[in-house]
């Protein structure tokens, strides 16, 4: 996994979701739809993407 990214993108909007994932996705950086960031591919994003990857599209680097 060493040097790797991911590209991750807001797809669907934030305002129904629990209150603890709202909280997760604006620390990914995400604030709007459509908006992409790109992330390290290590255990602490891959555990956040998991949490709210219903929300998320996200492609390797």
């Amino acid at each position: 996994m060493a040097d790797k990214k991911l590209k991750v993108t807001l797809v669907k909007s934030t305002i129904g979701a629990v209150p603890k994932n709202r909280a997760i996705v604006a620390s990914m950086g995400l604030r709007k739809i459509g908006r992409s960031v790109v992330l390290p591919d290590n255990d602490a994003t891959r555990g956040q993407i998991r949490q709210v990857g219903y929300l998320l599209k996200v492609e390797e680097i």
